[in-house]
């Protein structure tokens, strides 16, 4: 049976992934900073049956890939609404890679949630509810996940020297990948505390319409 939250988030997507891909600035750094998303939604679409997401993490996910087309179109240094707040602001940097660095920390949190959810002991300590550690397990991973993230930056750097400019997006500030990870922490902790009620509510949802309902206590 066609899931039709995936087809409607592709549908949607698919627009946006156009707008994306034609004329970028670079189209080197465009396939990097679209990677996650063009091998995302395939992953999405081939586990649609035996591993159906919620749909609270479906428009999370939604919305990620949109922040990662966005700036692999423009690169993430030159985002023009980013610029008029820089501006506006005062600012010296366009700071679009820290919006895409929270959001690195914020959508990853819900997806590493609902993984643990349905599939580790961390989804149940023994009264129906998931073991306290579940949030701090969430928040390693989120940051496990930005600190390669940022090791892939630099293995790109190294090797093809100055054609990752822009895919570093560094613009001169000595502290961003430390901010970068700060901003994926900060991300992945508000995740946690403003959205697991309503992932919790999502996942049973899904859990119900999959499996009868056999696994819906796990995520209470």
């Amino acid at each position: 049976m066609t899931d039709q939250r995936l087809v409607w988030l592709i549908a949607l997507l698919i627009p946006v992934a156009a707008w994306s891909w034609i004329t970028p600035h670079d189209r080197f750094t465009w396939w990097l900073e679209a990677s996650p998303a063009v091998a995302g939604v395939p992953l999405m679409v081939a586990l649609r049956k035996r591993w159906p997401f919620s749909t609270l993490l479906l428009a999370l996910l939604w919305a990620h890939c949109v922040v990662l087309l966005v700036g692999a179109h423009y690169t993430y240094a030159r985002v023009p609404a980013f610029d008029w707040l820089r501006d506006a602001t005062g600012g010296t940097r366009n700071n679009y890679d820290k919006l895409g660095h929270f959001v690195q920390g914020f959508v990853p949190a819900i997806l590493a949630r609902e993984i643990f959810l349905r599939s580790s002991p961390l989804r149940d300590r023994g009264d129906g509810h998931p073991s306290r550690w579940l949030g701090f397990v969430v928040v390693c991973v989120c940051l496990a996940f930005s600190a390669f993230y940022e090791l892939i930056e630099w293995g790109v750097a190294e090797i093809s020297g100055a054609g990752a400019e822009s895919f570093l997006g560094t613009q001169g500030y000595a502290w961003d990948t430390q901010s970068d990870m700060a901003f994926a922490l900060v991300g992945a902790v508000g995740a946690l505390v403003l959205l697991h009620g309503m992932h919790d509510r999502s996942l049973e949802k899904v859990l119900a319409a999959h499996q009868g309902g056999g696994l819906a206590h796990s995520c209470r």
